[in-house]
């Protein structure tokens, strides 16, 4: 991710990949999605810092992500925003802390981080929720640069801190992705905590070029295992990094999430490296990984090269019934879509398809595989904004404050570049680290929210004029972890036929989508809905009504 801009202290020059989309240029569509920056209606005033002083310490480049989740089980999603604590040297007058706002509906907002308790004043870098206890909310995990922290949701808008008795402090470490699964299909969620490099104020490695101070990169410094946490079942966890294969393997960890990429029914780990070979962990099944990154095409791009990897999404972006990864990377170097090749091996068709069109000069951050018009196709948004705040001074092709990027999937697996056409929300220039997405306003099509660097977030209203239609499914387990986690869905509506799945911790270092959203275009009736759970029940609902809401609890269909 840092420093790629040139070479001087990296070792590794870019590859340059020219990007020729005439074609897809010329068959560009208009202006299908539209997203309106509406943070200043929200009531949101959470302003973001990464606890620079001056020193430029590596960690304050990386932070941070955010989460979109349900806190207080009332069905609309609320934001919890991640802040880095003042670093050595730099001197505050109130320690910032992490935020969460609750939903209101129609995008208002209130701060509840106080009465809520989760006004954590670490450092953050990465979050994920899920309901690690199966006691029907939302826990909240944050993987921080030092001890980590676990609050545990009361189930009356409160949390606890709960990390000591947990035992998932993991240490003083700089985090990075966090992710909850079952990786043992126990029926409870474990719990894999990435980290990046090993960073201390002691081996701080200063860094210039022609005289003007810079950040390091990932390469000045060590890189270390993740690791790995099986949930005993009664509030507890034991660290199984060593057993289970995870800690075999050394990295500079970012972004990840848990997919089943290869369709067997247990959930596998893809964790991204900072300027190193990418990580695919594949599941035997019972907890025990190994990596398969290389072997299937998913360690390096079309060249062969570590890239700068950021963050990462899987989704189906061609519906063709396999999980496909795309993920973000530094300037310089495109964003990168793989396509899944039965579940065997992976193919780099960035180039093929136009899904790196404008990211080229730009380094890339929180991603989402998402239906912004609701056609039934996976689109492609792409945050932004270089880690360097100083970066014209010692390079006229980087830009610190830039606009982020939205790429629109034509239907025939091509993207286009529509950010220019899509909005006033993709005008805002800032810089962009976390991005997540959900519908936040309950009106059937999906928002967006983004955490910029030292400074307030972006909230995105999707305002795209369409007709057409949709379904949000909520799963709930009974044998199987409560809110599905892990869980394969498939949407069957005519000619259409779409897969996606539960994922808890994805995009950079964040959280979002716990509930499933499917666009379905202008089919007006869903033949067939199939959720196969964790452990390998099946539920099938047929003859289902389009835009709404569904709950489908395990071996009992569609609830209340």
């Amino acid at each position: 991710m840092i420093g790629r801009a040139f070479v001087s202290n990296r070792g590794r020059a870019a590859v340059v990949v020219p990007m020729l989309l005439c074609a897809l240029a010329c068959a560009r569509t208009d202006g299908a999605i539209v997203l309106s920056n509406v943070t200043k209606e929200t009531g949101v005033t959470f302003i973001h810092t990464d606890g620079s002083g001056g020193q430029r310490y590596i960690v304050e480049t990386v932070c941070a992500g955010l989460a979109l989740f349900d806190y207080d089980n009332d069905g609309d999603e609320d934001i919890y925003f991640l802040n880095g604590a003042p670093l050595k040297g730099t001197k505050v007058s109130k320690p910032p802390t992490n935020a969460l706002y609750r939903n209101d509906g129609n995008f208002k907002f209130t701060d509840v981080t106080k009465e809520a308790g989760v006004g954590d004043t670490g450092f953050a870098l990465g979050v994920a929720a899920a309901d690690y206890d199966n006691d029907g909310d939302l826990d909240i995990y944050i993987n921080n640069y030092g001890p980590n922290v676990l609050y545990r949701n009361n189930g009356d808008g409160t949390f606890s801190d709960v990390t000591a008795e947990a035992g998932v402090a993991n240490g003083d470490k700089v985090g990075a992705a966090a992710m909850f699964l079952d990786m043992d299909k126990d029926g409870d969620l474990d719990l894999f905590v990435g980290n990046y490099v090993i960073f201390t104020y002691e081996n701080h490695s200063p860094q210039s070029t022609n005289g003007i101070p810079m950040y390091a990169g990932p390469m000045d410094y060590p890189s270390r295992p993740n690791d790995l946490y099986r949930n005993n079942g009664d509030g507890t966890f034991t660290n199984v990094s060593i057993e289970s294969g995870i800690a075999a393997h050394k990295g500079s960890g970012m972004g990840g999430v848990c997919a089943d990429y290869d369709n067997d029914g247990d959930t596998d780990i893809r964790i991204l490296n900072d300027v190193d070979s990418d990580f695919l962990f594949e599941n035997d099944g019972t907890g025990k990984f190994e990596e398969v990154g290389l072997l299937s095409g998913l360690a390096y791009n079309m060249h062969g090269k570590p890239m700068g990897s950021m963050g990462v999404d899987c989704g189906d972006y061609d519906n063709d019934g396999w999980l496909d990864f795309f993920q973000t990377s530094y300037n310089k170097e495109t964003t990168l879509l793989y396509k899944n090749l039965n579940g065997k091996l992976f193919e780099d068709v960035t180039l093929a398809t136009g899904a790196g069109e404008g990211t080229y000069p730009h380094v890339t951050w929180g991603t989402g595989l998402v239906d912004f018009d609701n056609d039934g196709d996976k689109d492609i948004f792409v945050a932004c904004g270089h880690i360097q705040d100083n970066i014209e001074l010692f390079d006229n092709t980087g830009t610190y404050l830039v606009e982020n990027i939205l790429l629109m999937n034509t239907g025939d697996g091509k993207f286009v570049n529509v950010s220019k056409e899509s909005g006033d929300g993709m005008k805002v220039k800032l810089s962009s680290r976390g991005a997540v997405f959900d519908d936040l306003d309950g009106d059937g099509d999906i928002d967006a929210v983004i955490l910029n660097s030292r400074r307030e977030p972006t909230i995105l209203r999707n305002d795209s004029q369409n007709s057409n239609h949709w379904v949000r499914i909520r799963l709930r387990g009974v044998k199987t972890n409560r809110d599905g986690v892990g869980a394969r869905v498939k949407v069957t509506a005519g000619d259409l036929a779409q897969i996606d799945e539960v994922h808890s911790g994805r995009s950079y270092q964040s959280h979002y989508g716990m509930c499933l959203h499917f666009g379905l275009g202008k089919r007006e009736k869903i033949d067939r809905i199939k959720v196969r759970w964790i452990g390998g029940g099946v539920d099938v609902i047929e003859n289902v009504a389009v835009d709404q809401r569904l709950t489908i609890t395990e071996g009992k269909g569609v609830t209340p």
